[in-house]
């Protein structure tokens, strides 16, 4: 529900900063675990990694859970945070939809959290991609094939 209190609250209070590299998250409706079909996830995971998705941001770290997304991104100068999320789940709605389920993909809104100067980002991408073994969905970072990051 766009409208709903939950999705204004995520909007309550975002800027947009140019340079600033922010943790997002993004979960599929009603969570539903569209990626664990191997054949979606890997088609995502050809579009998470072109350059056009993002526009001039760039995609430091990511990974495609079943039910959900999670990147650092450093924002660009043109566009803003909701310009590079809708740009991102317009894209994967768009691919999807010729490839596999017809249904929407993406819950309206998503979450962001601006990285502070005290948080160490190689730490914040290291909990990134550590997601599948907390989930249950694999035993070594390694062994989860859905996620990239410039670091590791």
């Amino acid at each position: 529900m766009e409208n709903s209190p939950g999705h204004q609250a995520l909007r309550k209070g975002r800027t947009s900063i140019p340079g600033q590299i922010y943790l997002l998250t993004t979960v599929t409706v009603d969570r539903t675990p569209w990626f664990l079909d191997e054949k979606l996830a890997k088609t995502i995971c050809r579009l998470i990694i072109e350059d056009r998705t993002w526009g001039d941001a760039r995609l430091l770290c990511w990974i495609l859970m079943p039910d959900h997304w999670h990147g650092l991104v450093e924002l660009g100068e043109r566009n803003d945070l909701a310009q590079v999320m809708n740009r991102f789940k317009s894209l994967v709605s768009k691919r999807l939809r010729q490839t596999g389920p017809h249904a929407r993909i993406w819950a309206h809104g998503f979450h962001d959290h601006a990285l502070r100067h005290d948080e160490d980002i190689r730490t914040t991408a290291r909990y990134i991609i550590a997601n599948p073994l907390r989930a249950g969905l694999a035993e070594r970072v390694g062994d989860y094939p859905y996620w990239n990051c410039i670091w590791l």
